[in-house]
This record gives structure tokens, C-alpha cells and sequence, in this order.
């Protein structure tokens, strides 16, 4: 199975790509789309658009998997990052790919087995789970990366659970 895992952001927008067979989880590619905070947002999501579109069909994932937005802090950025969130399903959905939604709290319990990881911690398990010889970078690259895990994991969690 290949996810594309998705760490959506107006300024910047991690994207992490992971096949998964019997020898494990193998990373095909990750970056980062970065923006001016200058550019009107609409501009910039037109950008996203556009470049995920080019990543799903370089890529071919079989599904999406995208992190839900952080509200407690700033809900300006949240409705910016929900904005982001929305534009990358749209373009998933577009694909006809199933798009699946992790909060952090999943993300880090699934790729760490403590949903109050820090980023430090989540990046070591997803360097750790790649068999990377150094941790992804930025860490939108992680989050992106720990959200495909997240979902490898979930969906081997549910299979588990269907059997008995």
C-alpha cells in the first residue's frame, strides 16, 4: 500500500510518500511547499493544489492520509491550516482517492505509543520506523511522514481487531 501522507499548512505544506510491504515501511519521497506570507492565501492554495496534484499523479499513493488542525492555540491559524486540510482533500478527492483524517493526539499514539509525544520524539520513530540514518527535516516532512505511518498503523490495528 502507498500513502501520501499530508502535513497541511498555508506557509507550509509537508507531504511524505511510504509504500508498505513485507520487508516493512520504505519512505519514496517527502518535502516541503513553502510560501511567502506575503502571497494572498488564495494564491498560495492554488499553488498547493496544483503541486499535490503533480505529487499524486507522479506518485500514484491509494489513499491520503492528512493531519486534522491544532485549535487550542491560534484559531486564525487553524482556520488557515483547515483551509489548507480542505484544498488537499479536494485534490485527493478529485483523484478519486480515499482520504483519511488523524488528529495529533492519533498521530503521535500510532507512530510513538504516547499521544503526548513531542515533535523530538515523533521524529526519532518515524527516523526509527524508515530505517533513515537521520531524521527527516523540516518537521512539517515529519508530521507528514508520521501521518502516512499513522495510517499504515491504523489500518494493521483494524485487520487485527476484524479477526477476532
Amino acid at each position: 500500500m502507498r500513502v501520501l501522507g499530508i502535513d497541511p499548512g498555508t506557509l507550509s505544506f509537508g507531504y511524505g510518500i511510504v509504500d508498505e510491504s513485507s520487508e516493512g515501511i520504505v519512505m519514496v519521497d517527502c518535502g516541503v511547499l513553502t510560501f511567502s506570507s506575503r502571497t494572498p492565501i488564495e494564491k498560495r492554495l492554488c499553488s498547493s493544489y496544483r503541486s499535490l496534484e503533480e505529487i499524486i499523479e507522479r506518485y500514484r499513493p491509494d489513499v491520503v492520509a492528512v493531519e486534522e488542525p491544532f485549535v487550542a492555540k491560534n484559531a486564525r491559524s487553524a482556520l488557515a491550516i483547515g483551509r489548507a486540510q480542505a484544498m488537499a482533500m479536494l485534490a485527493a478527492a478529485n483523484r478519486g482517492l480515499a482520504v483519511f483524517r488523524y488528529l495529533p493526539t492519533q498521530v503521535k499514539q500510532q507512530v510513538t505509543n504516547y499521544g503526548g509525544s513531542d515533535k523530538g520524539q515523533v521524529q526519532e520513530m518515524v527516523r526509527i520506523q524508515l530505517g533513515l540514518c537521520q531524521a527527516p527535516q523540516p518537521l512539517d516532512v515529519t508530521d507528514a511522514l508520521a501521518v502516512a505511518i499513522c495510517h499504515l498503523h491504523k489500518v494493521h490495528f483494524d485487520l487485527l481487531l476484524a479477526e477476532h
